[in-house]
């Protein structure tokens, strides 16, 4: 069973007035783990080994329940394999605050997730509309942002200390522009390369699609 079927049956056993759902999600190797973690970056996942632990929330802080069938989705299109199970669910309270995780703060939890040595970054801004992407091209012009597929959104490259892509730093500061105009959206590291030392180039690419990036 999928990760993302393990979620759907979840998902339909909880309370019809559920707010919020603690998962744990115990993958196969901790190389797996560590990937899988930086898949879950948006939803603040506190990792132990092999395990994960995060959790969706339903009108409050947190990442919603589509959010989480999004992130699992990547996680089992990479076959990590693995196991997701309900840790404990709280009943949604009458009037629950409404508040959205800030673009940079998700960048800030992303980079966290890396390890120590990471040089090369490739990522993607999903925004929540086609009619963000015009305004949001403008903002994020510093990271040469390019479209790819039908999402709506954009990828680009971040490079630690040289190389191709924008330092860390400046990306945290284009997606402040975004929160500034509250553009909102989610940001996921698709690929990352640690301790790269490059002769003769500017530093490594990769090749997706069948393009260049």
């Amino acid at each position: 069973m999928t990760l993302v079927e393990q979620w759907n049956a979840i998902e339909s056993g909880l309370d019809p007035n559920w707010g919020d759902a603690r998962l744990a999600l115990t993958l196969d190797s901790e190389a797996a783990a560590e990937r899988a973690a930086a898949l879950l970056g948006p939803a603040a996942p506190g990792r132990f080994g092999r395990t994960i632990r995060f959790f969706a929330a339903r009108g409050g802080t947190g990442v919603g329940p589509e959010a989480v069938r999004r992130m699992l989705r990547r996680i089992d299109a990479e076959k990590l394999g693995g196991s997701l199970e309900l840790v404990a669910s709280d009943q949604a309270p009458p009037e629950p605050a409404i508040t959205r995780t800030s673009l940079a703060g998700e960048w800030d939890a992303a980079l966290a997730l890396l390890p120590a040595d990471w040089s090369d970054l490739y990522c993607e801004i999903e925004l929540t509309s086609t009619d963000h992407l015009d305004r949001a091209a403008l903002l994020l012009s510093p990271l040469n942002p390019a479209r790819f597929g039908g999402t709506p959104g954009y990828r680009f490259r971040c490079a630690r200390s040289f190389g191709y892509g924008t330092s860390p730093e400046m990306v945290r500061r284009c997606f402040e522009r975004l929160d500034d105009g509250n553009i909102p959206g989610e940001v996921r590291i698709l690929r990352a390369l640690s301790d790269t030392h490059p002769a003769g180039t500017q530093g490594p690419v990769w090749h997706v699609g069948g393009r260049t990036v």
